[in-house]
Order: structure tokens, then sequence, then C-alpha cells
């Protein structure tokens, strides 16, 4: 876990030292780059989610399992339909409920203000620096009207999560404890991918170099099972998942002044806050418990 987290700290102090002193990617090509990092080093890790329901409920037989995909299916489509009818309310719950999951993977031991400052600094800070690169991609995603207030709301919480983590990366280092250490590094690194690179290409190292890995990491340490069958058990879901990705971009709602780089966007993030809700409501109740419980 250590050496993960070392990882995604290196890959954002060099993002972030590319962001400052190379230009920007050009919006299609950083919508590609996000777009297939998030797809095959992202989305893997919602795979697994089948492990968590066989451990919890122990769900063996056809029946439950054609239940268990059900329910699944449903929860999701049910934030679709959020995001088509409530935009505005769509977009402020999925914000509240990524800084709520991305607040649990700081590691072991972190207390309950490093992980609501870790999990807001994932979800505001990108607005400090770059609130109008933000709006935009907030307002393809849910149109200008809905994404103005939310952009100005999280510039106003960024700054005071700026100075907090600031503060308690400053702490840290001040009571040099060594179980504070690796926590202070992944904070840092964190803190600056957030400011310095562009909202998508940050999200996107992110939430494949941090949450997505250290998820299969816990997953694997958690289930005890195989790397192997884990990347089997992964390939059912990921596969079902691409062929309702071609039947949804099909069928996607689309005006007819949206571009296709703003349909693109709304097809990534409408698609990932709705596989959020059942993955979450599945693995929440054990990161609750710090991945100690066993099923």
């Amino acid at each position: 876990m250590r050496w993960q987290g070392l990882g995604f700290s290196l890959l954002a102090l060099l993002t972030g030292f590319l962001s400052l002193f190379l230009p920007p990617l050009l919006p299609q090509c950083e919508w590609w780059l996000a777009a297939w990092l998030i797809l095959l080093l992202g989305v893997p890790h919602g795979a697994l989610d089948p492990l968590f329901a066989q451990a919890f409920w122990r769900i063996k037989s056809r029946a439950a399992w054609l239940g268990f995909i059900l329910v699944y299916l449903l929860l999701a489509a049910s934030v679709v339909l959020l995001w088509w009818w409530l935009p505005m309310v769509f977009l402020i719950g999925f914000l509240a409920v990524s800084v709520l999951h991305f607040s649990g993977d700081l590691s072991s031991g972190a207390t309950f203000f490093e992980r609501l400052v870790f999990g807001t600094a994932v979800v505001a800070l990108p607005a400090a620096w770059h609130a109008s690169e933000l709006l935009r991609l907030f307002s393809q995603l849910v149109g200008a009207n809905a994404a103005q207030p939310v952009v100005a709301a999280l510039q106003l919480i960024a700054w005071p999560c700026m100075l907090a983590l600031l503060c308690w990366v400053a702490w840290a280092l001040v009571r040099r404890k060594n179980s504070d250490g690796w926590r202070t590094m992944e904070m840092a690194a964190l803190g600056l991918l957030a400011l310095t690179a562009t909202p998508l290409l940050g999200f996107a190292v992110y939430f494949c170099a941090m949450h997505s890995a250290r998820h299969i990491l816990r997953t694997q340490r958690f289930t005890s099972v195989a790397p192997i069958r884990m990347a089997l058990v992964a390939a059912l879901p990921i596969l079902g998942l691409l062929v309702l990705s071609a039947i949804g971009w099909t069928l996607w709602p689309a005006g007819a002044d949206t571009s296709i780089s703003a349909r693109q966007l709304q097809w990534l993030f409408v698609a990932l806050a709705a596989l959020t809700l059942p993955h979450m409501l599945l693995v929440e109740r054990l990161r609750l418990t710090d991945w100690q419980s066993r099923p």
C-alpha cells in the first residue's frame, strides 16, 4: 500500500510540474487521454463488486445473482434519471457523494478531519485556480444555469480547504511521526495535483493512480483472492459495461446545440456517477470499519 501511495505521489508531482511549465493539452486530446485512463485503469476497481456481494450476502444461486444485478442496474438508472430531470441536484449530489467516497482513500489510521479535508480537496481545490475550466466542464455536463452556482460554491470552499490542507501538512511535519509520514505525502501530492493540473486531467490521474489502485489492493488483501481470479471476475462486468455504453451512446439524449465533446463528457461522468451509487452502497460499510472486518 505504501508503494502505491509513493507511486501516486510521484505521478502527481510529475503531472503538476508538467502542468506548470507546459501548455495545456487541447480539450479533445485531454478528453481522450482522461477517458481511456478512466476506462482502462479506473473503472475495473468497480468491476470487483461481485466479490463483495458474494462475501457480504453469500450470493450463490443464479436467481440471487440475477436479483443483485437487477438492483445494481436499477440504482444506476435512477442516477441517470436524476441527471435528466434535476441536473443541479444531480451535480450537487454527485460531488457530495464523491467527497464521502474519496475520503476513504487515505491510509489506515487517518482521522475524520484528515479524511474530510482529503475528500473535499479532490472535489473543491480545482476551483481555486481553474474555475473557468471547471465551469466549462460542468456546463457541458448539466448546463450553464446549473453549473454556475455550484462552481461559485466550490470556489468559496476551495480556499478554506487549501488552508486546512497546508496547516495539516505543516503540523504533521512538525510532529514528525512515522505513522503520519505517508499520509502527509499523499495529502501534499493531492493538493499539488488538484491545484496545478487542469480539472479533467487531475481527476483522471487521481482516480486511476490513487482511488482505483488502492481499492484494488485493498480488495485483494480483504478477500485473499488471487490476482488472476480478480481479473477474471472483473472481465464480465467490464464487458457488460462496454456493451451498455455502446447502447447508451446510441440512445444518449442530445440536444441540437450539444457538441460532440459535451456529449462525450456527459456520457463519461453520468456513467461514473450512476455506477458510484450502487458501488458505494456495497463497499462503504467496509470502508467505515477501515477495511478491518472480515466476511
